[in-house]
């Protein structure tokens, strides 16, 4: 007898550590009207950017299971009511809300009056920008595109797009329908920034065991060198072990190199006017926007860059210059004209960190919370078409 207690202690004990890794939280909750304290039924309720959703009962309750540990932004939304953002902070318990969502005031939308063929040719911009124009983005079909807002402005060659509702997109590489509520979306054609604000929420296309198979090995390929993998890499300490190089990165603008909205404005002045004067400014265009461009050697630790404020969860990156980022278990596959790359560095894949302020918070899943950074090379390819849910968990390498 004393022999089967030991022997059941052991395999209790050999148990723990898969126990501890399989610990997720609860989220439940109910949804009222302000002022009547009303129930409000089927309202959307999910975390943004992950793949935890549902509706509200007829009475207003809900339940979001297996949620993995780490801050979220819960969204809360239903036509006729302003839509409900709180940041939950999951451990291995249960979370309780009670929420109250405010009557909306209906307002009417600038009406921007448009051709078909305007529109598709904004449509097709967006698609590019937003989804990308890749392999897997081709393989990504959106399901109600007509539900989009486009203007653009030809005087300052900016592209704007925004939705009242769900963009649904089948991404049909990874497996996801992605369901995106667009707050804004802004391209800019001089400047070449795209900026975008919103809530997504991933579900799982259905398909047999083999495509899941696919789709798994693609969602690895997406993670593996990503920004996520970074910011997790980073807080744990495990650069190194995860293909993760960083240096502190110093340049300066090229003097002798117009402004951006200067070269586009006089290309499309001279062209197809004046041949030499265009060339001019076309080779200007092709000049290298930055000189003086430095890698500091050897390269930074992580606790070089990381700072740990006291809130449970969130940690802080901050860094004096540039922080140059190197996943040096992938070669690069595009050139990228203005990214600086070291003579003596093999073409891996590499990405250019500018922070929006003095640093840029992030949280346990690898999601940046505050103040986003700029991000310019490698980075920059990961589109729609190439996007995760936060609480995504790559195989073993």
């Amino acid at each position: 007898m004393a022999r089967l207690i030991l022997r059941f202690t052991l395999f209790i004990c050999l148990l723990c550590p898969m126990a501890v890794l399989a610990q997720t939280g609860v989220i439940t909750g109910k949804v009222t009207a302000q002022g009547s304290n009303n129930p409000v039924a089927k309202a959307s309720v999910f975390l943004n950017n992950a793949s935890y959703g549902t509706a509200t009962a007829d009475d207003g309750t809900f339940a979001l299971r297996g949620v993995k540990p780490g801050q979220y932004d819960l969204v809360v939304t239903i036509l006729g009511y302003e839509e409900y953002n709180q940041k939950v902070q999951v451990n291995n318990n249960t979370v309780e809300l009670n929420i109250s969502l405010v009557p909306k005031v209906m307002m009417m939308r600038e009406v921007v009056i448009t051709s078909n063929a305007d529109w598709k040719k904004n449509y097709e911009q967006f698609k590019k920008e937003f989804i990308g124009n890749d392999d897997a983005a081709k393989q990504c079909k959106v399901a109600n595109p007509r539900i989009l807002n486009l203007s653009y402005t030809r005087k300052t060659q900016t592209l704007e797009a925004s939705t009242d509702e769900f963009l649904e997109v089948e991404n049909y590489a990874l497996g996801y329908k992605v369901k995106f509520l667009l707050a804004e979306f802004t391209s800019n054609n001089i400047s070449g920034i795209i900026s975008y604000a919103g809530k997504a929420l991933f579900e799982d296309l259905p398909g047999s065991a083999e495509q899941k198979k696919k789709w798994k090995a693609k969602r690895d390929e997406a993670y593996y060198g990503s920004s996520r993998h970074f910011y997790r890499s980073l807080y744990k300490n495990r650069l190194q072990q995860e293909g993760f190089e960083i240096y502190d990165f110093m340049r300066s603008p090229d003097p002798h190199r117009a402004p951006e909205w200067l070269i586009k404005k006089k290309i499309k002045q001279f062209n197809g006017f004046n041949r030499d004067s265009a060339q001019f400014w076309i080779n200007m265009e092709n000049m290298p926007k930055w000189y003086q461009e430095h890698l500091t050697r050897p390269n930074l630790s992580a606790a070089a860059v990381l700072r740990k404020p006291a809130e449970e969860g969130i940690y802080v990156i901050t860094f004096p210059h540039y922080l140059y980022v190197v996943y040096n278990k992938r070669l690069e596959s595009q050139n990228f004209k203005d990214l600086y790359r070291p003579l003596d560095m093999p073409n891996y894949e590499a990405s250019v960190i500018t922070l929006n302020g003095d640093f840029a918070a992030f949280d346990m899943n690898g999601s940046v919370i505050m103040n986003a950074p700029l991000n310019e090379g490698t980075w920059t390819k990961s589109k729609l078409a190439a996007m995760l849910p936060v609480d995504y968990e790559p195989s073993d390498k």
